[in-house]
């Protein structure tokens, strides 16, 4: 029997069950007993859960592989003991951290990922202020490890740093 032909409420109900897989997934929910996904769903989970064990606080894996409209391409990874997060002193990420808390410092990262790489050229991006106050969140941005400069006054985002800010931005999403 095709698709059409089936009553519209099952392939309704059928929608509305695929979509709260989806939803759910998104949302980062922990897989559970008797869920129906596919197995591969939390791929990077299992395998997290594998390597960790359970014989303590457990671990963070955070993982990305992306391709810049600039044609760069970045495949990272990075994991973690929660137990050594805990007894770390958070204090110490504060200005990394607050160097994103600018709307114009995020919107130079997003320009200079998608190729804008000149205080000139980010300059003529009237969104992002004066040119003086364009330097100063580049200082901010570069103090912090978000941006580097080269002698030629390019700045990029440090290949390391590109898979965080969007692991970072995607946590910060609601």
């Amino acid at each position: 029997m095709d698709a059409s032909a089936e009553p519209l409420e099952h392939r309704v109900s059928e929608l509305e069950r695929r979509l709260a897989e989806l939803t759910s997934t998104v949302e980062g929910r922990t897989p559970r007993a008797g869920d129906r996904r596919p197995p591969d769903v939390f791929w990077a989970l299992e395998g997290l859960r594998e390597r960790v064990g359970d014989d303590n606080g457990g671990a963070v894996l955070f993982t990305g592989t992306v391709h810049l409209p600039t044609g760069e391409h970045y495949d990272w990874q990075f994991g973690t003991a929660v137990d050594d997060i805990f007894e770390s002193d958070w204090s110490d990420w504060a200005s990394t951290l607050g160097a994103l808390g600018h709307p114009v410092r995020l919107l130079l990262l997003r320009r200079v990922l998608a190729g804008t790489r000149t205080a000139t050229e980010l300059a003529d991006d009237d969104a992002l202020g004066t040119t003086g106050q364009i330097y100063h969140h580049l200082r901010q941005l570069v103090a912090a490890g978000w941006l580097h400069s080269s002698a030629r006054g390019q700045y990029a985002v440090p290949g390391e740093r590109v898979v965080p800010l969007l692991v970072v931005l995607s946590g910060a999403q609601r």
